[in-house]
């Protein structure tokens, strides 16, 4: 049945002129306010962000009986939330085509597009995602079945995909033992001081900021090479050529050194219409043995950001 929550914050006391002062009691902090769609996904146990925000935006959800349909509305104070949403409620997911470069009984090898998911981020989620695509092709069930690695959702380019499991551990073992190479394409700010070389610096989690990671002694050991292609003194492109696979590696990488990844907000880059970052060639041995490069060509609009 549809969901009913209420909400509540203590609210702060104010000074009352007519008592005579006392000695202050210690702060005690208050609770954060909370995004909506944040709360809506606490609700149900397995949808995701992007799922919760969608119910909002159809207006399935009240606070204090109102419709609100901002996802990013903060709830503060006593709040009434009614949720009219049914977790067994069918739901759909589309169907998506993807541009594939090669395909077998094995594998395939697509270019994944900027704005979609490796896979879901929940378990009851409508968004469709490389995985979903790849269900109808795998002899495998999951939410991440067949997903050899990941590309971010904001990250375009070149990834290979299992039908199998044998075929999934025999292409993951070559990432594991960094066997598969991968180049990527990006622009950053600034100028770098070096036109080639390589970054070596161990990543980890960043307390302060969960979703976030960042250069420290306690991370795991993390390269990067990179080499200029072309700089105008105020940006630059680069190839990128990691050596380990760590979650966010070029972003942290490049962010640590001052020459954020243009688009990369979630590292205090330069603000744009994309996330300046391309998978444009993946080399590896295929299941049946055959030692292959694919490539997807640098999005168009990485020459024009560099004209304008």
């Amino acid at each position: 049945m549809p969901l009913c929550c209420a909400f509540n914050k203590p609210s702060g006391s104010g000074l009352n002129m007519d008592k005579p002062l006392v000695p202050r009691e210690p702060h005690i902090p208050q609770p954060r306010a909370q995004r909506l769609d944040q709360y809506v996904a606490e609700q149900f146990p397995g949808i995701s962000r992007a799922f919760s925000a969608k119910l909002i935006n159809e207006g399935k959800v009240t606070v204090n009986d109102a419709v609100m349909d901002k996802p990013g509305y903060k709830i503060r104070g006593s709040t009434k939330i009614d949720i009219n949403y049914e977790l067994t409620e069918p739901e759909a997911v589309p169907s998506i085509t993807l541009d594939v470069l090669y395909e077998d009984n094995d594998c395939a090898v697509i270019v994944k597009p900027m704005g979609l998911l490796t896979h879901s981020k929940g378990a009851h989620n409508v968004e469709p995602t490389v995985a979903t695509w790849l269900a109808e092709r795998a002899d495998m069930a999951g939410d991440r079945a067949g997903i050899v690695h990941r590309l971010d959702r904001a990250t375009s380019g070149v990834m290979i995909v299992a039908k199998n499991t044998d075929a999934l551990t025999f292409l993951q073992k070559q990432f594991s033992q960094r066997k598969a190479k991968k180049t990527y394409a990006a622009i950053v700010v600034g100028a770098l001081a070096q036109p080639h070389a390589l970054i070596d610096m161990p990543i980890e989690r960043n307390p302060k900021m969960p979703q976030t990671f960042r250069v420290g002694t306690n991370g795991k050991p993390s390269q990067t090479e990179y080499e200029v292609i072309e700089s105008n003194g105020e940006f630059s492109q680069l190839i990128l050529r990691p050596t380990t696979g760590r979650t966010h590696q070029l972003r942290v990488h490049l962010a640590h050194l001052g020459h954020q990844i243009v688009g990369d907000t979630l590292y205090k880059g330069f603000a744009a219409d994309r996330l300046y970052l391309h998978a444009a060639s993946l080399e590896i041995t295929l299941p049946n043995r055959e030692r292959k490069t694919f490539e997807a060509p640098t999005p168009a609009a990485f020459k024009t950001f560099m004209e304008q």
